[in-house]
């Protein structure tokens, strides 16, 4: 019987794909300058991830093993391009600032990862759970890293939210540092390092204190 609650747990922290496998770092590196670039990508590649792990489970008794991973491929690929296509339909501004690593998410060793280690040895419900949770997982961390950024950057959360994933987002946009000159480095690339940094030092410090706390509690209990 599989154990969902498990898998909410390794899919929204401790297995997290950012903060404890450190795969996806190319666009967490590349696109999160604001939190708006990083819930577009996040929600980009939980589109991908879910219908991969999806379709994968569902034909995973009809695909021989030597060809495998080729097939897990191809279909990543379509689902990529299908991605790729809407964005740019229906939220091209979106499209614009994410650009090539859209089409990135085809490489991304998460999702292939994810595929291999679980779509195709599990049921297409629990591959479908596994995958939202996972998503969800990278989204946040995307979003997060982004935010971090954007602030110490900008002063802002969310800048031009309502541009990039329409009007009705406009209200996210929240300006917290009024006339604030920013720090240029975190709306930069090698800021992303600096933030992952920082929230990796954040996500170990909450880890132990938790681990601390389970502890002391089993000692008092068998005291």
């Amino acid at each position: 019987m599989t154990d969902y609650r498990r898998l909410a747990k390794d899919g929204l922290w401790s297995n997290n794909m950012v903060f404890a496998q450190m795969l996806a770092l190319c666009p967490v590196m590349a696109v999160t300058g604001t939190a708006t670039n990083g819930l577009g990508m996040g929600l980009a590649t939980l589109f991908v991830l879910v219908g991969a792990n999806l379709i994968i489970s569902m034909i995973r008794h009809t695909i021989s093993q030597a060809i495998r991973i080729p097939v897990y491929i191809v279909i990543i690929a379509t689902l990529v391009t299908l991605t790729d296509m809407l964005i740019n339909a229906f939220a091209y501004e979106l499209y614009k600032v994410l650009g090539l690593f859209i089409a990135l998410i085809v490489v991304n060793c998460a999702i292939l990862g994810r595929a291999e280690a679980f779509a195709s040895k599990n049921t297409a419900w629990d591959s479908f759970v596994d995958s939202i949770l996972m998503g969800i997982g990278l989204t946040w961390a995307l979003v997060a890293i982004g935010g971090f950024r954007e602030i110490i950057g900008s002063g802002t959360l969310f800048a031009n939210a309502d541009l990039l994933l329409g009007p009705a987002f406009g209200f996210l946009e929240i300006t917290l540092i009024p006339d604030y000159k920013g720090f240029l480095i975190m709306i930069l690339p090698p800021g992303g390092f600096i933030a992952v940094g920082f929230l990796l030092v954040l996500k170990r410090w909450i880890d132990q204190r938790v681990e601390q706390r389970q502890q002391r509690a089993e000692q008092l209990r068998s005291a």
